[in-house]
This record gives structure tokens, sequence and C-alpha cells, in this order.
């Protein structure tokens, strides 16, 4: 692909060093605007679009259900995993590398164990109808997972009309933290209780699809192993848990 070698590892260790490691040690959370650039940046929405014209997109689960509660109140986002081996996933898998490569640079400056794993990327669409997520965490149990990585795909996005910010609670903390769903904005934060958050309502007010319908490739989530494996399994998980629950 003709942007496959514009970013250096040079570059990478840069932006690490100095932008994503402080935001996190700092806030909890970081963003970097511009990551890919303009034509990078298409490619992988072209790609997400057309998973989402092939309708490959399907309703997001969640982990338990609540009597009398639907879930589009809830979570009304659509979603499908890649790991970006897939065909037609090209662009999305140069993404996922370099989300990688500047993981594993920060890894070690961030005062935990070695980051050696990493869930599927999930594509999500948030239709323009209302649809968002209520306050969650992604990682209330110590199940391991340490990061999660969103990359917004939204062109021309305006969040006064739009609406989808997505906004965090750092936790012990008297602010919130809005972030707003921009095109090639990278969001780094932790998964865990530090860093409770929602998805504000995305409203249809266009039929221009990124504006209609908010579009994000969420790389979630990076996984802190206690031990080498490439595939998780039960003691996999009992273990993580047990070393998170002693850190804490």
């Amino acid at each position: 692909m003709p942007f496959i070698d514009h970013v250096s590892d040079s570059d990478l260790e840069r932006l690490a060093l100095d932008r994503v490691v402080p935001g996190l040690l700092a806030c909890g959370f970081c963003y970097v605007d511009g990551l890919l650039g303009e034509l990078a940046g298409d490619a992988v929405l072209d790609q997400v679009m057309e998973m989402h014209r092939s309708g490959a997109l399907q309703d997001g689960r969640l982990a338990g259900s609540v009597p009398g509660v639907h879930r589009r109140n809830i979570r009304g986002d659509k979603i499908c995993w890649v790991s970006g081996s897939e065909r037609g996933c090209e662009a999305i898998s140069f993404l996922l590398n370099l989300i990688d490569k500047l993981i594993s640079v920060c890894a070690s400056r961030l005062g935990c164990k070695a980051i050696r794993e990493r869930s599927k990327a999930m594509v999500a669409c948030y239709p323009g109808n209302g649809a968002g997520y209520v306050k969650h965490v992604d990682n209330p149990n110590f199940d391991g997972r340490c990061i999660t990585c969103i990359y917004y795909l939204n062109k021309n996005w305006n969040a006064k009309e739009h609406g989808g910010i997505l906004r965090i609670f750092p936790e012990g903390k008297s602010y919130v933290a809005d972030i707003k769903p921009l095109f090639d904005r990278l969001l780094f934060f932790w998964s865990d209780r530090r860093n409770p958050h929602e998805v504000q309502p995305s409203y249809s007010t266009s039929l221009h699809p990124a504006a209609g319908q908010q579009l994000r490739l969420m790389e979630s989530k990076h996984d802190c192993l206690v031990f080498d494996l490439r595939e998780r399994t039960a003691r996999f998980l009992k273990a993580s848990g047990k070393a998170e629950r002693k850190r804490t």
C-alpha cells in the first residue's frame, strides 16, 4: 500500500515518549491527532465503510442483562471484530501494527508488566438515532486488559450538532474529560476502574455517512500478561486477576 512506510520507528518512539506516556501517567488518558494523515486515514475509513455496507456489523452485546431494560438503552452500537488479516483489511492491519509498536514502546515506561498481547480490533458504528453507551468500565474485574485504544474515523464531525462525545470520568478527579470523535484521532486510556466512561448520544443530521453515524475502530484491549501465552486460557485469566489484585 502506498502509505506503508510513511511513519518511522523513531517518529513512533518520540510520539510515545513525548505524548502518550506522560499523558497516561499524569491523566490516565491521552489522544493524538493526525496520526495517519488524510491518505492512510481515508484508506482505513473506506475499508470500515465497506464492512458497514456489507452488513458485517451486528448489535453490540452486553456482558449481562438488566431486567426491564432494553439493550439499546445501554449500548446502541453495531460492531464486529477483526484481526487485520482478513481480506480487504490491509489498511486496518497497518493501523493495528502501528498502534502495537506505540504500545510496545510505552509499556516499559508505564510501570506495568510487559504488554505482549492484544485483543482483535472492534469496529464500531453508532447509528445516528441517538445511539450511545452508558457509563461503564472496560475492565472492571482485573482480567488482564490494560490499555484501550480508539481510532476515530468521522470526517466533518461537529460535536455540538452530531453529539457522540466520549466522556471520561477519571477516578478521584473533580473533572470530566470530553473527547470529540474526530477523524484520524487516536485515543489511549487505562482500561480498568480508573477510567469509567460513556459515549454520549449520536444524532443524525445529514446523509453523509460520517456525519449521520459515528464510526470508530477500537483496538481493545492490550493485555498485561503474567506469562507469555498467545491464547487466553482459564489459567491465564485467573493468574492475571491475582496479579492485578496484589498490585492494588
